[in-house]
């Protein structure tokens, strides 16, 4: 038992041999719209038909549920990653506050949190570029547009899904270039993100219209099913709109490549997740004021449609455009922070060794990267947008807890050491976020909830067989 409960020294976590050590390159405003571009992508320009589909225009407190409990656990992350500004985000903390065991929970569930959500955004660019080239066909007559079995899943009456896998080896091959690069990059691609969406707020704001609110909440609150099987309400609109909130998380794996980590680390996590719950409640806003949610929410690209049905075919080709060129910035975003996580779980020993080298020449993990690519394109080709979205929300749920949770055991344990950024009133932020978290987990779909259970099987499996044995900490060493 007490293998389990083994912990790495809060003390050494930023000393690491050679060859394993990432490099610092990045300062606040790479994090800032590193977060923003994590956090603005899929969700808004793709997942709000999903959720208006579940709670109708009470989609609007879907949004604010999920950015509430968001920023207590962002607040959280603040604290921890500043107190440990080392790669690995909430499995680190895990590692060092509550234990191996529980560190390898956090991490499997991480991996399957990144490795989801990069696939579904992959899927929603997927979406995107389809309509960019029959737009093309339509205006130019050149017939650019892909055959249908390469343009989609199974589920979809394709067969694989091409541009999905491409995106995410091209985002790949990004971040194997360099880290400080691809986040320049990034930074210049959200900006256009944003203007998109600013140029969506002005066209739709002007066709508000109250109507479209009534019945603001036709499904009620808690998550129920209705006659078809569909789980509806606010709740179960907010347990998948919650996939549209987090990315800050993205920023905090960055930590032991941040130049200044005591006061960038804070900023990026907080400033991106204010900056992004206002932008969300305007765009839901525009979106169900403009429009009943009956149109636009079985749409893969709701935004643009909604341009479109008001009569504005130019204002939709923008947000279409900029959708395909700036949702890389959230693969971008969180494919990063996958390498990482499995980066620092292979140095700690959990995983195996060997993909935790660093190239020399660019600073990051080549084999670790292309490792996640050949995984991640794997499951865009052939999977669905809202499936994968849901199971991403339970390993993020997860993590949210646990690192609210290593924020309160801290405070107790260590109240002394010192704290850069200190969470205010951290004993009603902490556990806001740890019930608000169980709250959405129970609001997941039910066979969500069994598909988590499950992988989390097959990760206890793979800790009893081979992890807990082959870590650094096993063999009496650090990483």
């Amino acid at each position: 038992m007490q293998s389990w409960l083994r912990r790495k020294d809060i003390d050494k976590l930023t000393d690491h041999e050679e060859g394993r050590r990432l490099v610092p390159t990045l300062g606040w405003p790479h994090l800032v719209a590193l977060g923003i571009g994590a956090i603005v992508g899929t969700g808004i320009y793709t997942l709000i038909g999903v959720g208006a589909d579940k709670a109708g225009p009470a989609v609007l407190l879907s949004f604010i549920v999920a950015g509430v409990v968001c920023a207590c656990a962002a607040l959280a992350y603040a604290e921890m990653s500043t107190m440990m500004p080392a790669a690995g985000s909430a499995y680190t903390y895990s590692y060092t506050v509550l234990g191996e065991a529980i560190a390898w929970i956090v991490g499997w569930s991480l991996i399957l949190e990144y490795s989801l959500v990069v696939s579904t955004v992959a899927v929603g660019w997927s979406g995107y570029f389809a309509g960019f080239l029959q737009w093309v066909h339509t205006s130019t007559g050149w017939d650019v547009t892909l055959p249908a079995a390469l343009a989609a899943g199974p589920h979809a009456g394709g067969v694989i899904n091409l541009p999905a896998i491409v995106i995410t080896f091209l985002v790949a091959g990004m971040l194997i270039a360099g880290t400080r690069e691809s986040a320049t990059l990034n930074a210049v691609l959200v900006v256009f993100k944003l203007i998109a969406l600013a140029v969506f707020i002005a066209v739709a704001l002007p066709a508000f219209d109250s109507a479209n609110l009534q019945p603001f909440m036709p499904y009620g609150f808690p998550k129920s099913v209705d006659a078809q099987g569909v789980e509806r309400g606010v709740m179960a609109a907010a347990a998948i709109i919650f996939f549209a909130f987090y990315g800050f998380d993205a920023i905090s794996t960055a930590a032991e490549e941040t130049k200044n980590p005591g006061r960038d680390l804070s900023i990026g996590i907080i400033g991106s997740m204010v900056g992004c719950t206002l932008i969300y409640v305007l765009v839901a806003l525009a979106a169900v004021g403009a429009m009943s949610f009956t149109v636009f929410g079985k749409s893969a690209e709701p935004l643009a449609l909604i341009m479109r049905e008001l009569g504005h075919p130019q204002a939709a080709l923008i947000i279409g455009i900029v959708a395909v060129i700036a949702l890389p910035t959230v693969l971008l975003a969180f494919f990063y922070g996958q390498s990482r996580i499995f980066f620092v779980m292979s140095r700690d020993g959990l995983l195996p060794r060997s993909l935790s080298k660093v190239n020399p020449r660019t600073g990051t993990p080549v084999a670790i990267t292309l490792f996640t690519a050949v995984l991640v394109a794997a499951l865009a080709g052939v999977a669905r947008l809202d499936e994968i979205a849901a199971l991403a929300n339970a390993g993020t749920l997860v993590a949210f807890i646990a690192v609210s949770v290593c924020m309160l055991v801290l405070r107790k344990r260590d109240p002394s050491r010192p704290r850069v950024f200190r969470t205010p009133m951290a004993w009603v932020v902490g556990p806001l976020a740890i019930f608000g978290c169980l709250y959405l987990f129970w609001s997941l779909p039910h066979r969500t909830q069994i598909w988590f259970l499950v992988w989390n099987v097959v990760g206890v499996i793979v800790y009893l067989v081979y992890s807990r044995r082959a870590s650094l900490l096993a063999r009496g060493q650090e990483a």
